[in-house]
Protein backbone atom coordinates (compact mmCIF):
# COMPACT_ATOMS: atom_id res chain seq x y z
CA UNK A 1 0.00 0.00 0.00
CA UNK A 2 2.69 2.46 0.12
CA UNK A 3 2.22 5.56 -1.42
CA UNK A 4 -1.89 5.11 -1.27
CA UNK A 5 -3.99 7.41 0.13
CA UNK A 6 -5.24 7.08 3.45
CA UNK A 7 -8.89 7.84 3.16
CA UNK A 8 -10.05 10.08 6.65
CA UNK A 9 -12.96 10.53 8.37
CA UNK A 10 -13.53 13.89 9.73
CA UNK A 11 -16.21 14.36 12.74
CA UNK A 12 -16.37 17.85 14.35
CA UNK A 13 -17.51 18.55 17.99
CA UNK A 14 -17.83 21.64 19.33
CA UNK A 15 -14.21 21.74 21.03
CA UNK A 16 -12.82 18.91 19.39
CA UNK A 17 -11.96 17.07 15.62
CA UNK A 18 -10.86 13.63 15.15
CA UNK A 19 -9.21 12.52 12.30
CA UNK A 20 -9.99 8.74 11.72
CA UNK A 21 -8.05 6.56 9.23
CA UNK A 22 -11.18 4.52 7.55
CA UNK A 23 -9.47 1.49 6.60
CA UNK A 24 -7.09 1.05 9.47
CA UNK A 25 -9.06 0.57 12.46
CA UNK A 26 -7.60 2.09 15.70
CA UNK A 27 -5.72 5.04 13.78
CA UNK A 28 -7.88 8.29 14.90
CA UNK A 29 -6.68 11.16 16.59
CA UNK A 30 -7.86 14.59 17.91
CA UNK A 31 -7.60 18.29 17.98
CA UNK A 32 -8.93 21.22 18.67
CA UNK A 33 -9.39 21.55 14.28
CA UNK A 34 -9.45 19.20 11.81
CA UNK A 35 -5.71 20.74 10.82
CA UNK A 36 -4.13 19.97 14.41
CA UNK A 37 -6.17 16.09 14.34
CA UNK A 38 -4.22 15.49 10.79
CA UNK A 39 -1.43 16.51 11.87
CA UNK A 40 -1.49 14.22 15.05
CA UNK A 41 -2.84 11.47 13.14
CA UNK A 42 0.05 11.88 10.80
CA UNK A 43 2.33 12.30 13.86
CA UNK A 44 0.94 8.77 15.12
CA UNK A 45 2.21 6.89 12.10
CA UNK A 46 5.01 5.38 13.36
CA UNK A 47 3.72 3.80 16.89
CA UNK A 48 0.41 2.79 14.60
CA UNK A 49 3.06 1.17 12.51
CA UNK A 50 4.33 -0.79 15.49
CA UNK A 51 0.42 -2.07 15.60
CA UNK A 52 -0.17 -3.29 12.26
CA UNK A 53 3.41 -4.69 11.74
CA UNK A 54 2.55 -7.50 14.24
CA UNK A 55 -0.24 -7.95 11.71
CA UNK A 56 2.19 -8.14 8.80
CA UNK A 57 0.70 -5.09 7.78
CA UNK A 58 2.86 -1.75 6.35
CA UNK A 59 1.53 1.90 6.85
CA UNK A 60 1.56 3.59 3.35
CA UNK A 61 4.41 5.29 2.76
CA UNK A 62 4.81 8.79 1.99
CA UNK A 63 1.34 9.77 3.82
CA UNK A 64 -1.42 11.15 1.84
CA UNK A 65 -4.79 11.53 3.32
CA UNK A 66 -7.76 12.43 1.55
CA UNK A 67 -10.82 13.47 3.60
CA UNK A 68 -13.68 11.65 2.30
CA UNK A 69 -16.36 12.39 4.52
CA UNK A 70 -17.37 14.54 7.38
CA UNK A 71 -19.66 14.39 10.21
CA UNK A 72 -21.19 16.50 13.33
CA UNK A 73 -20.05 14.95 16.23
CA UNK A 74 -21.89 14.96 19.60
CA UNK A 75 -20.61 15.58 23.24
CA UNK A 76 -18.62 12.21 22.94
CA UNK A 77 -16.55 13.73 20.35
CA UNK A 78 -15.85 16.59 22.85
CA UNK A 79 -15.29 13.90 25.87
CA UNK A 80 -12.66 12.36 23.22
CA UNK A 81 -14.61 9.13 21.68
CA UNK A 82 -14.64 8.90 17.97
CA UNK A 83 -18.12 8.06 18.38
CA UNK A 84 -20.36 8.48 14.97
CA UNK A 85 -20.82 5.95 12.76
CA UNK A 86 -20.20 6.92 8.74
CA UNK A 87 -21.58 6.26 5.93
CA UNK A 88 -18.64 5.07 4.86
CA UNK A 89 -19.08 2.08 7.48
CA UNK A 90 -21.93 0.69 5.63
CA UNK A 91 -19.85 0.01 2.81
CA UNK A 92 -19.51 -3.88 2.27
CA UNK A 93 -17.46 -6.15 4.28
CA UNK A 94 -15.60 -8.66 2.48
CA UNK A 95 -13.80 -11.57 4.12
CA UNK A 96 -10.51 -10.54 2.59
CA UNK A 97 -10.99 -7.25 4.06
CA UNK A 98 -12.52 -8.54 7.59
CA UNK A 99 -9.29 -11.10 7.78
CA UNK A 100 -7.01 -8.36 6.97
CA UNK A 101 -8.97 -5.82 9.72
CA UNK A 102 -9.66 -8.82 12.26
CA UNK A 103 -5.90 -9.72 12.09
CA UNK A 104 -5.02 -5.67 13.43
CA UNK A 105 -7.93 -5.83 16.08
CA UNK A 106 -6.36 -9.20 17.08
CA UNK A 107 -3.47 -8.54 18.58
CA UNK A 108 -3.17 -9.15 22.25
CA UNK A 109 -2.48 -6.44 24.97
CA UNK A 110 -1.69 -6.13 28.59
CA UNK A 111 -4.76 -7.58 30.49
CA UNK A 112 -4.10 -4.93 33.13
CA UNK A 113 -6.40 -2.20 31.10
CA UNK A 114 -9.62 -3.29 33.25
CA UNK A 115 -11.45 -0.74 31.28
CA UNK A 116 -10.60 -1.99 28.13
CA UNK A 117 -11.95 -5.56 28.94
CA UNK A 118 -15.38 -3.49 30.51
CA UNK A 119 -15.23 -1.50 27.09
CA UNK A 120 -15.05 -4.25 24.99
CA UNK A 121 -17.81 -6.31 26.82
CA UNK A 122 -20.38 -3.22 26.18
CA UNK A 123 -18.85 -2.81 22.46
CA UNK A 124 -19.56 -6.63 22.11
CA UNK A 125 -23.47 -5.77 23.24
CA UNK A 126 -23.79 -3.26 19.84
CA UNK A 127 -22.95 -5.71 17.81
CA UNK A 128 -24.87 -9.16 19.15
CA UNK A 129 -22.38 -10.61 21.81
CA UNK A 130 -23.62 -10.78 24.88
CA UNK A 131 -20.61 -11.62 27.61
CA UNK A 132 -20.18 -10.18 31.20
CA UNK A 133 -17.56 -7.84 31.78
CA UNK A 134 -14.49 -10.52 32.65
CA UNK A 135 -12.76 -10.23 36.10
CA UNK A 136 -8.79 -9.71 35.28
CA UNK A 137 -6.70 -12.92 35.11
CA UNK A 138 -9.81 -14.86 33.90
CA UNK A 139 -8.29 -15.83 30.96
CA UNK A 140 -10.88 -18.17 29.58
CA UNK A 141 -13.56 -15.33 30.01
CA UNK A 142 -11.39 -12.99 27.99
CA UNK A 143 -10.91 -15.01 25.81
CA UNK A 144 -14.20 -16.50 25.03
CA UNK A 145 -15.50 -13.03 25.05
CA UNK A 146 -12.91 -11.63 22.16
CA UNK A 147 -13.59 -15.03 19.73
CA UNK A 148 -16.99 -14.34 20.09
CA UNK A 149 -16.40 -10.99 19.04
CA UNK A 150 -14.00 -11.99 15.88
CA UNK A 151 -16.15 -14.80 15.13
CA UNK A 152 -19.26 -12.05 14.16
CA UNK A 153 -16.95 -9.70 12.91
CA UNK A 154 -14.78 -11.72 10.44
CA UNK A 155 -17.82 -12.10 8.78
CA UNK A 156 -18.94 -10.52 5.53
CA UNK A 157 -21.59 -8.22 6.21
CA UNK A 158 -23.70 -5.96 3.90
CA UNK A 159 -22.88 -3.36 5.87
CA UNK A 160 -25.73 -3.13 7.91
CA UNK A 161 -25.94 -2.65 11.78
CA UNK A 162 -24.64 -5.91 13.11
CA UNK A 163 -27.52 -7.54 15.70
CA UNK A 164 -30.50 -4.64 14.97
CA UNK A 165 -31.35 -1.52 14.36
CA UNK A 166 -29.01 -0.13 17.48
CA UNK A 167 -26.14 -2.38 16.54
CA UNK A 168 -22.68 -1.72 14.69
CA UNK A 169 -21.40 -2.05 11.40
CA UNK A 170 -18.64 -4.43 11.26
CA UNK A 171 -16.20 -1.40 9.89
CA UNK A 172 -17.39 1.20 12.38
CA UNK A 173 -17.33 -1.74 15.81
CA UNK A 174 -13.61 -2.99 14.41
CA UNK A 175 -12.74 0.68 14.38
CA UNK A 176 -13.96 1.52 17.24
CA UNK A 177 -12.90 -1.34 19.61
CA UNK A 178 -8.95 -0.98 17.79
CA UNK A 179 -9.35 2.68 18.59
CA UNK A 180 -9.79 2.41 22.00
CA UNK A 181 -7.07 -0.26 22.95
CA UNK A 182 -4.40 2.01 21.07
CA UNK A 183 -5.86 5.23 23.07
CA UNK A 184 -5.43 3.56 26.45
CA UNK A 185 -2.19 1.67 25.25
CA UNK A 186 -0.50 5.26 23.95
CA UNK A 187 -1.23 6.66 26.92
CA UNK A 188 0.06 4.45 29.06
CA UNK A 189 3.59 4.39 26.79
CA UNK A 190 3.28 7.95 27.36
CA UNK A 191 3.32 7.73 30.72
CA UNK A 192 5.60 5.77 31.33
CA UNK A 193 8.23 6.32 28.79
Amino acid sequence: MAGSRVKVLMESGKTKVFAVALDWPGWARSGKTGEVALETLEAYAPRYAEVVGRAGEEVPGGLAFAVVERLRGSGATDFGIPHEVAAADSRRWTGREAERQIAIFGRDRDPVLRHVLGAEAAYGRSIGVKHKEPELGDEAAITAMRADIVEILSQPSSGQPIGGAKGWPARYAVRRIVWHVLDHAWEIQDKTG
